[in-house]
């Protein structure tokens, strides 16, 4: 009997003392604590079963070495336990920390981008203003050079009306007085 519950008590070193088996002979009856005298009717009274296991000196020991062993080996997987959550939550504190960066920069990036962009409107505006104002003045010097070319032509038209003119006047003088030209064209 002793054995068995030292073979139960090693099996479950966490669970509660086992309840008594039901005997199955004379000698290995277990004993009931007798209830005490006063009673107390406030409280409510259980019964409890109590084992006496007999000591046995060299196992008792190998049997507190397994559970110093197994304690031992819960401890260390509680640390790991742990030392795994802190590291995941260094990780996930640092990707955390990246991606707010990240976010910062890409933010950044976009807001010079912006201001680059609304620099670059500004001055493709003032070039396409420059511009519109140099082809307007270009227009006006077109229209000036025009100008002076007609004035010009209606120059020439003038003085080779005056010219012909003349000629006609000069031949009907030379045939009037019947004398030749002293210049023959001009080139002889």
């Amino acid at each position: 009997m002793a054995e068995e519950a030292k073979e139960v008590a090693a099996e479950a070193p966490a669970a509660p003392a086992p309840v008594a088996e039901a005997p199955k002979d004379e000698s290995e009856k277990t004993a009931v604590a007798p209830p005490p005298a006063e009673e107390k009717p406030e409280e409510a009274k259980a019964l409890v079963v109590v084992e006496t296991p007999e000591p046995e000196p060299k196992k008792s020991s190998s049997g507190s070495h397994d559970r110093d062993v197994a304690l031992a080996e819960v401890e260390k997987e509680k640390k790991l336990s742990f030392i795994r959550a802190w590291e995941d939550s260094e990780k996930t504190k640092a990707e955390n920390k990246a991606q707010k960066k990240l976010s910062a920069i890409v933010a950044w990036e976009n807001s010079k981008k912006a201001a680059l962009e609304a620099n670059l409107r500004k001055i493709e505006e003032q070039l396409e203003k420059k511009k519109a104002e140099y082809a307007e003045k270009m227009k006006n010097k077109v229209a000036l050079l025009h100008k002076e070319a007609e004035e010009k032509r209606a120059m020439v038209e003038a003085k080779r009306g005056e010219e012909l003119l003349k000629a006609e006047e000069m031949a009907a003088k030379y045939r009037a007085t019947g004398q030749t030209p002293k210049k023959l064209l001009g080139c002889f």
